[in-house]
């Protein structure tokens, strides 16, 4: 499950990327981020902080200053800002790729049934998350996964 912080980037991110896609974009303020995202401001300062230092944004001061999409949505990778914003998204840390740590109570991960079950739902999971874009979240005309 995603955090509800990770709700508001994506929306921010969202936002900035409709943006730059007009044919005279703009950088936009974070009121006006907070505005259009639906997400307070309080809240949003902070995440755009972080998405600044993680290199997906940047800002400007002054006047006509604001917030703009540093990369194309293409080359922005929803499983790299998941690990940004909410860190390691392994359903255990013995599977995790950026954060490893061996369980505490575990004798053996070669054996342990509850790392192997886990493993293949997760592996699966990375499958997907990891080739998703903030592209593929753009496209409005994007099918409905079943059951949604």
């Amino acid at each position: 499950m995603i955090t509800q912080k990770m709700k508001y980037a994506l929306k921010a991110l969202l936002v900035l990327a409709d943006e730059a896609a007009t044919a005279t974009p703009e950088p936009l303020t974070i009121e006006e981020v907070a505005r259009r995202a639906g997400t307070p401001k309080r809240f949003l300062e902070h995440i755009l902080l972080e998405l600044r230092n993680a290199g997906v944004i940047r800002s400007t001061r002054g006047r006509a200053g604001g917030y703009k999409l540093l990369k194309d949505p293409a080359d922005i990778s929803i499983s790299e800002l998941l690990r940004s914003i909410d860190g390691p998204i392994a359903p255990l840390p013995c599977l995790s790729r950026s954060a490893y740590q061996r369980c505490e109570d575990c004798k053996d991960e070669a054996s342990c049934r509850i790392r192997r079950v886990f493993a293949e739902v997760f592996w699966s999971y990375l499958v997907i998350i990891d080739s998703l874009t903030l592209a593929d979240m753009l496209r409005a005309d994007a099918p409905a996964l079943p059951g949604l």
